[in-house]
Formats: C-alpha cells, sequence, structure tokens
C-alpha cells in the first residue's frame, strides 16, 4: 500500500499539531545532542568524529524538509545561545563560526536535501536511500573541507587529511546504518498499516 503523506514522521502522526512538532523539534535536537557527545578527537584536526552526521541522515529523511530543517536550526541555536549540545558538550557562536562551522552548515543543508528526497520516497527503497544519504554526507563534507580551508589558511592536502580521510570509514558505515535502517522501517510501517 503507498501513502499519500511523504515523510515517516507524517506516516506514523498523521495528524501533527504544533504541541506534537515542538516536542519532535526538542526531541530531535536532544537526539543531535546526544550523538554529538560521541565525538572522538582526531589527532592534527581541529574536527573530530562524531556521531552527529548519523542523526542529521535519520531525522533529515524521516522528519521531512520543513521540520528536518527546524530541528537542526533549533539545534545550531541552542548551542549558540549556550547549551552544551555540541562536540564535547561545547556551545556558543565560535562552534558555527569556528573551524568546524563549514560541517554544520553542511549538516543543514544535507537535512534540507534529505527532505526533498523524502518526498520522492527515496528514503523507502535501498537502491535510492544509499545514493541519497551518500549525496548527503558529500554536502556535508563539502561545505566543511572548503570551511576548514579558508578558516585555517592550510594546504589542500593538509585540509583533507584532516577534514576528510579520517572520517571515511566513519561516514561509510553511518550510510550504511541510515540508508538500510529507514526502508526496513518503512517495510514495517507500510505492513502494519497495509
Amino acid at each position: 500500500m503507498s501513502f499519500s503523506a511523504t515523510s515517516l514522521r507524517a506516516t506514523v502522526l498523521p495528524r501533527a499539531s504544533a504541541l506534537s512538532n515542538s516536542a519532535l523539534v526538542v526531541g530531535g535536537v536532544i537526539f543531535l545532542a546526544a550523538l554529538a557527545q560521541i565525538a572522538i578527537p582526531v589527532p592534527g584536526s581541529p574536527v573530530p568524529v562524531t556521531g552527529q552526521t548519523l542523526g542529521v541522515l535519520l531525522l533529515g529523511a524521516t522528519y521531512g524538509t520543513s521540520l528536518g530543517v527546524t530541528t537542526f536550526a533549533m539545534y545550531l541555536l541552542a548551542g549558540i545561545a549556550g547549551a552544551p549540545v555540541f562536540a564535547g558538550q561545547s556551545f556558543g557562536l565560535a562552534k558555527v563560526t569556528g573551524a568546524t562551522g563549514g560541517y554544520l552548515i553542511g549538516m543543514l543543508l544535507a537535512t534540507y536535501l534529505l527532505g526533498l528526497f523524502d518526498r520522492k520516497r527515496f528514503d523507502q527503497k535501498y537502491l535510492t536511500a544509499l545514493p541519497s544519504m551518500l549525496f548527503a554526507t558529500l554536502i556535508t563534507f563539502a561545505c566543511g573541507v572548503f570551511w576548514l580551508h579558508q578558516f585555517t589558511g592550510q594546504s589542500w592536502s593538509w585540509t583533507f587529511k584532516a577534514g576528510v580521510t579520517p572520517f571515511v570509514i566513519g561516514e561509510v558505515l553511518k550510510i550504511a546504518i541510515a540508508g538500510t535502517s529507514l526502508p526496513m522501517l518503512w517495510r514495517f510501517v507500510n505492513r502494519k498499516n497495509a
């Protein structure tokens, strides 16, 4: 059975109210903050390995465009306002404008992009979920690497060694987790609502 609702959230909660959407935003911010605390410092790089990008892949695809972007924007605003939501329980505007700022902006763009892919139901099939997750991850890293290069003034070679190479294996695993779990979840929801 095919549903007219575009996001998994809209399928599971078809009658979303302002209160339920607010609860989803708060829950999403907490989810992103928790995953950001899974942080492993990378020697020689100002960018840690975090679980945050997995959160972006899952939220962007399940929440849809507007709720996903709203959630990530609220996450950024909470961190800027002083909530310890960034990696290592850090906070402040310096995190968004510093060396890792490009990754955060890239994650915001990736959330929007995944919401657009969600409208096309790319998250419902493995053959489309995995490439859409890969593309969103590439957007995150393209913004992050460009920003890191500009912020540090280092060579492109250093920037790739510090901003891309240490993250490849982890990102492949995150794409595999998000790109396979969402189609499985859709199968469960579709069967339950059939």
